[in-house]
């Protein structure tokens, strides 16, 4: 007989919906359902560059007591937002940012607003709604950063030995 385990303490923090072009093929319904029933007390979306679904998300894990993480996989750069670069010039990062209060949730609207407005960086299927330091600095209150995928500024430093 196999018993059913208590809530669980793990919570995952990078995951992409069917909103992520070409990198999630879930819908949220179905991950929060999948969540609830893998006994999980929270969990957050972080789809690339927009948060068109925390409020799918949001609604559907609190018809289910679990606890929502808005987040978003930013585009992060090494320069001024405000010129546009070529692809060749400058290198785009992926940094997860996650809200933990109000206050973050404001914050990673801002900021992902912010790069829809004034951090577009390429054209056509290219482009990318980018953020730098320098925002992320000035609306840090209440968010937190994780290292993200492959794409992240430390995992490619890593992978090309530039700490080395």
């Amino acid at each position: 007989m196999i018993k059913k385990k208590k809530k669980d303490d793990y919570s995952p923090l990078h995951t992409h919906s069917d909103l992520s072009l070409l990198d999630g093929a879930s819908q949220i319904s179905e991950l929060v359902r999948q969540a609830k029933s893998l006994n999980l007390n929270s969990l957050s979306i972080t789809d690339h560059g927009v948060m068109n679904g925390i409020i799918d998300l949001i609604k559907d894990c609190e018809s289910l007591g679990i606890k929502p993480i808005a987040g978003n996989e930013m585009y992060v750069i090494n320069g001024n937002i405000s010129r546009n670069y070529r692809r060749s010039e400058i290198s785009k990062y992926h940094q997860i940012v996650l809200a933990l209060t109000k206050k973050g949730y404001q914050n990673l609207v801002k900021l992902t607003t912010l790069s829809h407005l004034i951090g577009w960086q390429g054209k056509g299927a290219f482009g990318r709604p980018c953020i730098n330091k320098k925002m992320l600095n000035k609306y840090q209150k209440d968010i937190v950063l994780t290292s993200a995928c492959l794409g992240g500024e430390l995992s490619q430093n890593l992978l090309n030995d530039f700490f080395f």
